[in-house]
């Protein structure tokens, strides 16, 4: 396969649209308390929004009884309705749980809430599309709408919490664990993703106390916000979608290795581990034909082992959800198992994605699509 030159921007950023309004869980818990006060009320009842909102996960301001009636009225600005679902899918059993997503402008998002036997999960956006272009993305190929917002991206995770906790898996359950490997590139809206990170990860009623180390954040290589993110002092596990090893392909699958290439993001995933302590996933979606020889598993093994260190890195194999129409397709099971084996005997942990989701259209962007 030929590399294309690369289309990507030089900034990695949305167009302006319409000013998403602004939340509660937009505000720290300073801004919080300025914000109250500046609608007339005293600065406690900013504790008492966030305890309503992050601890017992509720925006409905009728439920909100220890609050005068006046108060819960003048608060509902900082509650401002963000995301709508349109369209929810079910499967596995009904521990499978798909939602699309409707901004204030129309923007379309997804989540994914997975309820496993020791865990329950949600996969969230950080972005309304993806400016990315990796062609075997469903949500690559249709473009970027725009950057979401702290609220955006906190509500899809409060929203997630409180549909465990009340049995929308079956049984009910507590939300541990937080991927950003929905919609978007998320270190391409660092800002907002950052602050959103605080949100998830800060003790209630400031935030919603979810441990950092059950966070992931997914990405391309933003290799500059890689190292941002390293020094943030947040200890969340970082996942890199390197998909293959070599430049000239990955010039191809991951158009943005035309700005920084795999010895770069190698070594930014080395200096992330060191700083964070936290092992790095390395995300490799298998195609057929395409990325899973076994000259390419010995490869990966060889750099993983050489820039980054065996004790620092996982590989995580996924099997490829092929979007309809696309000519990529997933590796058969025997390639795949093959090259599992090739970079576990090169002493580099590697294990196969659990898939979920296959017929209510679970590769990110596909939902979308239909809806």
């Amino acid at each position: 396969m030929t590399a294309q030159p690369s289309t990507l921007p030089l900034v990695f950023d949305a167009p302006r649209r319409t000013p998403t309004p602004r939340h509660l869980a937009d505000l720290d818990p300073a801004d919080r308390r300025a914000e109250v006060a500046a609608l007339g009320l005293p600065g406690f009842r900013a504790d008492q929004l966030a305890r309503h909102y992050f601890a017992r996960l509720t925006a409905d301001l009728d439920a909100m009884t220890d609050l005068p009636a006046p108060a819960r009225e003048a608060l509902g600005a900082l509650l401002p309705p963000l995301v709508t679902p349109v369209l929810e899918q079910a499967c596995d059993d009904g521990t499978t749980r798909k939602t699309l997503w409707k901004g204030h402008d129309g923007a379309r998002a997804e989540s994914v809430l997975m309820g496993y036997p020791d865990r329950a999960t949600v996969c969230i956006s950080s972005q309304a599309g993806c400016g990315m272009a990796c062609p075997f993305c469903a949500t690559g190929q249709g473009g970027l709408q725009r950057n979401l917002s702290t609220g955006e991206i906190v509500e899809q995770v409060r929203q997630a919490a409180a549909a465990a906790r009340d049995g929308a898996l079956g049984a009910p359950a507590r939300l541990s664990n937080v991927v950003f490997m929905g919609m978007g590139e998320p270190l391409a809206n660092y800002k907002r993703v950052v602050a959103a990170l605080r949100r998830i990860t800060e003790p209630a009623p400031d935030g919603l106390g979810i441990s950092a180390r059950g966070v992931t954040v997914s990405t391309v290589g933003l290799v500059p916000a890689i190292d941002k993110l390293a020094a943030e002092g947040l200890p969340v596990t970082l996942a890199v979608s390197l998909h293959t090893p070599d430049d000239e392909l990955r010039d191809t699958l991951v158009p943005v290795n035309n700005r920084w290439n795999v010895a770069e993001v190698l070594d930014a995933t080395r200096r992330y581990a060191q700083t964070t302590g936290r092992r790095v996933s390395i995300e490799y979606a298998l195609i057929r034909d395409v990325n899973d020889h076994p000259w390419r598993a010995a490869l990966l093994a060889k750099l993983l082992r050489q820039r980054v260190g065996t004790k620092r890195v996982h590989v995580n194999l996924i099997p490829l959800n092929p979007t309809p129409g696309s000519e990529w397709d997933a590796s058969p099971r025997p390639v795949q198992d093959e090259f599992v084996r090739i970079v576990q005997d090169a002493g580099v942990a590697c294990t196969v994605r659990d898939t979920r989701g296959r017929e209510i259209a679970a590769a990110c962007g596909q939902l979308a699509a239909q809806g």
